[in-house]
């Protein structure tokens, strides 16, 4: 079992990885920048290094800086969380390389998964099913991206190689568009990821997002651990999560499940991972492989009763995967909301003192959070301050579970979008289930127009 762990990161992803690492005995280092010296895991760690001032290109992305807190610490293992690090590739590389164990994937694997294109091509060779594309890069000959785009049908969806969290990506509905449309895309990947590289993909209308949470030991044992549906979205940014899919049949989470697991056995996997699908006319298409630890894995831990974070850290450990697909029973239904400081109806950030704090609470309740009374919200990292997660026996009785404890939800102070997530609740296309990653920002447009229409 690992001794002592650096937790690479901040908010409610470290003091989750700080309660999962003291349940099993295993010390702590919090690495901290200078405004996050309050946080709530860094006074709760066995040891705490500062790295660096607020900017996150100066302390949580700087990785000489994380290396050395876990010479000086005598650390063994380093676990990045989500975000920041997470991802990277090299920083895995550096970690392993300076002695350490990197709590994630090796470094071949991420750097495999951070290329979509390279991703896509080893998903598709171990039968994992993908949206039809261009099957590699796009060149500089126009003639034959329209040949490609006309042979996948209109409308197509430019990608870039290297992006994620729903940017670098543009939709063309008509070959007069294609070409400037590749052309943009090329050049705000080149700012954003360092890569130019695109490639185009069928644009799906009206998917839902639909991922499959796996663990592997990279020893040759692999699980599935079910689905989560994802598609209450805004800017391609996840708002609401929840597990099981609704509509989903077990027939069809087995068969995805099972083609998920060989992949993972098939490229070598270790940790938690999650395969995310775009789901459309009961079919599914692969668009990435996140190699990380996800926000929604609460979900997941509710239905399955199995902490996702403590198999992180047995694996880390060289531990063989304990758990056998036959174990893992989905029990109930568990749903998640974000808690965001931001303002509900602008969605800008609102950083700032919480002067009162009150959380939720009652059977099947869980809030995962590192805010408290007094706590002042930082404007240098992203807005998400918790996530409310609820569980039932049923859908419609983990809805209504979710309204009341949004309703007891208290944090004064400032902005947040609690607002925003009682309307979803309340929503009768939320409540039907099953909608569409579109759904969300159409509803939201529809009340603002009211709104001004009103006014």
């Amino acid at each position: 079992m690992l001794d002592k762990v650096v937790i690479a990161n901040r908010g409610e992803i470290a003091l989750r990885i700080l309660r999962a690492c003291h349940a099993l005995g295993i010390k702590t280092v919090a690495v901290h920048s200078t405004v996050d010296r309050n946080l709530k895991h860094v006074a709760m760690a066995d040891e705490s290094v500062c790295i660096g001032p607020p900017p996150s290109a100066q302390s949580y992305l700087d990785i000489p800086a994380i290396i050395a807190a876990a010479e000086v610490t005598d650390a063994q293992a380093i676990h990045p969380g989500y975000g920041f690090l997470s991802e990277n590739a090299d920083f895995a590389e550096r970690v392993e390389k300076s002695g350490f164990v990197f709590i994630g994937p090796k470094a071949d694997t991420i750097r495999l998964m951070g290329d979509k294109v390279e991703a896509i091509a080893a998903m598709k060779s171990a039968g994992v099913p993908c949206v039809p594309g261009s099957g590699g890069p796009l060149g500089d000959d126009s003639a034959e991206n329209a040949r490609i785009a006309k042979e996948i049908g209109y409308p197509v969806i430019i990608k870039a190689a290297g992006g994620g969290g729903g940017r670098g990506m543009r939709v063309v509905h008509t070959e007069a568009h294609l070409h400037n449309a590749i052309g943009t895309t090329q050049s705000e990947a080149k700012a954003a990821f360092g890569n130019a590289m695109v490639y185009m993909e069928k644009f799906l209308e009206n998917p839902r997002h639909v991922e499959i949470q796996v663990l592997a030991d990279g020893q040759g044992s692999a699980i599935h651990l079910g689905e989560r549906d994802c598609s209450m979205q805004r800017r391609h940014q996840k708002v609401v999560e929840e597990s099981p899919a609704p509509g989903l049949t077990a027939a069809q989470r087995d068969e995805i499940g099972r083609v998920c697991v060989e992949a993972c056995i098939r490229i070598g996997y270790r940790g938690a991972g999650t395969f995310e699908f775009l789901y459309e006319d009961g079919r599914f298409y692969f668009i990435e492989m996140n190699t990380r630890i996800q926000v929604e894995h609460p979900v997941t831990e509710m239905v399955t009763g199995i902490d996702l974070v403590r198999e992180q850290l047995l694996i880390a450990s060289g531990k063989k995967l304990s758990i056998k697909q036959s174990d893992v029973v989905l029990n109930g239904h568990a749903i998640e909301c974000r808690i965001n400081a931001e303002d509900p109806e602008s969605f800008l950030p609102c950083p700032g003192l919480i002067k009162h704090f009150h959380a939720p609470g009652g059977p099947g309740v869980r809030v995962d959070s590192h805010i408290y009374e007094g706590y002042r919200v930082p404007a240098n990292y992203d807005s998400m301050i918790g996530k409310l997660i609820v569980h039932a026996a049923s859908r419609e009785q983990a809805i209504a579970r979710m309204r009341v404890a949004l309703s007891e939800m208290v944090v004064d102070g400032i902005k947040t979008n609690i607002p925003l997530q009682q309307r979803i609740m309340a929503d009768r296309g939320f409540q039907q289930g099953g909608m569409n990653i579109h759904y969300l920002e159409k509803r939201l447009k529809e009340q603002k127009d009211r709104a001004i229409d009103l006014g």
